[in-house]
């Protein structure tokens, strides 16, 4: 099979509410913050390695939420650019919660000028159905019709 690579020509996005910025700069990311939360505290990723973690991140539109140098939240969205985009590994750290941050960091990423064609989001979440819905996600409504492979 041979290689080929694509690049990502997302614009970079900043947008500031009180201490707190969301960039998807790819240089201001905390690799080892990310990881920590994933593999340590999610119940979505426990155990994920490092390398898998730093190599999702390399291949998505990634937004970080940062209170001056310091990651506080996180999401990765997985996209064409064209038709789908999935949501995935969102988070705002523990003491940070309860700000808005989780909402205005799925705003902001739904919000995103490079997505504006994507005509079709997903996301997977266990406990957080009630915070998605407000932004038009919905159940899968004939979930027969999705498979998986793992």
């Amino acid at each position: 099979m041979k290689e080929h690579r694509t690049t990502n020509d997302a614009a970079i996005v900043e947008a500031r509410r009180g201490e707190y910025v969301i960039s998807t700069d790819p240089a201001r990311l905390d690799v080892d913050a990310i990881h920590d939360y994933l593999a340590n505290h999610s119940y979505w990723a426990q155990g994920r390695p490092r390398e898998v973690v730093a190599r999702s991140i390399n291949h998505s539109l990634c937004l970080g939420i940062y209170r001056d140098a310091e990651q506080v939240g996180f999401a990765r969205i997985v996209t064409d650019y064209a038709t789908q985009a999935n949501l995935v590994d969102v988070f705002v750290l523990e003491p940070h919660r309860g700000r808005g941050l989780g909402k205005w960091l799925v705003e902001t990423a739904l919000a995103h000028p490079a997505l504006e064609a994507v005509g079709k989001w997903r996301l997977n979440t266990r406990d957080a159905h009630s915070l998605y819905s407000r932004y038009g996600f919905e159940p899968i409504a004939e979930p027969e019709n999705a498979m998986i492979r793992r």
